[in-house]
């Protein structure tokens, strides 16, 4: 369906029982990851509640688009405000966090500006910049996996 579609009442209440009924039956969340890129080097946090370095990321929240959602979590988690639009490097499957149902779109942006200075908080632990040929030994398997996607120009994986 497209804007110009003109549904009768009665179709426009069966369509929100059936769009309410299957998001009920089969749930699908969607994540969200910003690398930012300077040079040779990328942004990565430690959050406090998982091990590893990873990507700033999180949950689209309903009504937001996933690029700005990964715009809003690379500034809240960072600091630091990316500009302009961003490439979609990949969507995946994420088994880990989500069993069979969840997904991350991990967006790559080269244009950003600091906004505030980092500080330390109840979720996100660090934030550091990493030369993408030398992370340190415990980044996020699936991170590293896309960095490396990222330097070779080799195609997404289909999983996280």
């Amino acid at each position: 369906m497209n804007e110009d579609t003109r549904l009768s009442p009665l179709q426009r209440v069966r369509t929100h029982l059936h769009l309410f009924l299957t998001a009920v039956r089969k749930r699908l969340t969607v994540g969200v990851r910003a690398v930012l890129v300077d040079g040779d080097k990328v942004l990565l946090v430690k959050h406090t509640y998982t091990p590893g370095w990873q990507f700033p990321g999180g949950g689209v929240e309903p009504g937001e688009t996933a690029e700005a959602a990964a715009a809003r979590e690379a500034l809240e988690e960072t600091g630091y405000l990316a500009e302009g639009r961003p490439r979609l490097a990949g969507l995946y499957l994420n088994r880990i966090a989500g069993g069979r149902r969840d997904h991350v779109a991990l967006y790559v942006w080269h244009s950003f500006r600091k906004q505030r200075p980092f500080r330390p908080n109840l979720e996100i632990a660090q934030c550091q910049w990493f030369d993408m040929n030398d992370l340190p030994t415990d980044v996020g398997q699936g991170t590293a996996r896309r960095i490396r996607e990222i330097v070779e120009g080799t195609p997404p994986a289909a999983e996280w």
